[in-house]
């Protein structure tokens, strides 16, 4: 038995956060999972969830069932991210794909027979830098009678759009205590969980701590973790950030007669055919397609196709989301569309 997953848009936007390995616990910030094989569509994997949808039991009176059932599952399917986020209300299914969650909801009513209701699936999208840049910033402040001092100079810089943020230090002299280091970096990596283009994890990014300050009572790690995260925030504007999008390498190989239309549906999802190659009665179609584009795309096929196509595919990286003029608003950060 097959689900159809509600296409983005179909219901309230309810932000949430990055689902982490963990099978179930609240997550109170971001988390990175470790990346692993794809068995669904290829052998490649992100190294986060690269899907998402909130789910609730229709009946408040098997919420506890609902979260056996959970456990249960992610027990036996590592792939399988389950976090509560307990400020929306929500549970949140991380997975590697369409199909991926769209079993996880069918086992669940198969199998545990729980009625749910399913949010629509929302992308793991991320922001990035495009330009280098210093920030030099001061944190000044008297907190119950108690002064707080830290300046800090951080460079940014791009890292790569696919890797992870770096931090590394240059200071030398004992400009910062390296227990102050310590603090700014945590304030960095705070900063950049919620990027300012629109709240979504950034990667891509270099910072490093060139120069700084500090005075022997009122300085502290806090008070370094405040003035790394307002360094970036200053900094921001300058940097040229980006919001990124992940792309699949899809490879669809179908009978001759079909190729036009499924040619034109993926170019209709954005999709950029990279190859064509005829193989006797079949023509073997190489793209790259965004993710938040490949919804329904198996079912599409087969239709096109009278379930003759077949599909395949893999994560193959981040790319820049392309941004109309007329654009009013990018998309909510981590939100169930």
């Amino acid at each position: 038995m097959s689900i159809d997953l509600p296409p983005p848009g179909s219901a309230p936007r309810t932000p949430h956060r990055t689902a982490s390995r963990s099978c179930w616990r609240t997550i109170l910030g971001l988390a990175q999972a470790v990346a692993r094989p794809d068995r669904s569509m290829g052998t490649s994997a992100a190294p986060w969830p690269l899907l998402q949808v909130a789910i609730e039991p229709k009946s408040k009176a098997v919420e506890e069932q609902l979260n056996i059932a959970l456990l249960s599952l992610a027990d036996r399917d590592p792939d399988l991210c389950v976090t509560r986020d307990e400020e929306a209300g929500q549970t949140i299914v991380g997975g590697r794909d369409e199909r991926h969650l769209g079993n996880m909801v069918d086992r669940l009513r198969d199998e545990f027979g729980i009625d749910l209701n399913v949010g629509a699936p929302q992308v793991a999208y991320r922001e990035t830098i495009t330009h280098a840049g210093e920030q030099d910033y001061t944190h000044k402040a008297i907190v119950a009678g108690q002064g707080r001092f830290a300046r800090v100079k951080i460079a940014f810089e791009p890292n790569g759009r696919n890797a992870d943020f770096v931090f590394a230090s240059k200071i030398v002299g004992g400009a910062v205590p390296d227990q102050y280091v310590a603090g700014v970096e945590r304030g960095l990596r705070s900063v950049i969980s919620s990027g300012p283009f629109a709240g979504f994890p950034m990667i891509g990014v270099k910072a490093t701590l060139v120069d700084g300050a500090w005075h022997d009572t009122d300085s502290s790690a806090l008070a370094f973790e405040i003035a790394g995260r307002a360094c970036f925030r200053e900094a921001a504007p300058k940097l040229g950030v980006q919001l990124l999008e992940p792309i699949m390498k899809v490879e669809v190989v179908t009978p001759k007669d079909y190729f036009r239309d499924i040619a034109s549906d993926l170019k209709s999802r954005r999709g950029k055919i990279e190859s064509q190659e005829t193989r006797g009665i079949e023509v073997v179609v190489d793209a790259l397609v965004p993710l938040a584009n490949m919804f329904k795309l198996e079912d599409t096929l087969r239709s096109c196709s009278k379930g003759q196509a077949r599909l395949s595919g893999s994560y193959a990286g981040y790319v820049p989301v392309p941004v109309p003029p007329d654009d009013p608003d990018p998309p909510a950060a981590m939100a169930l569309g």
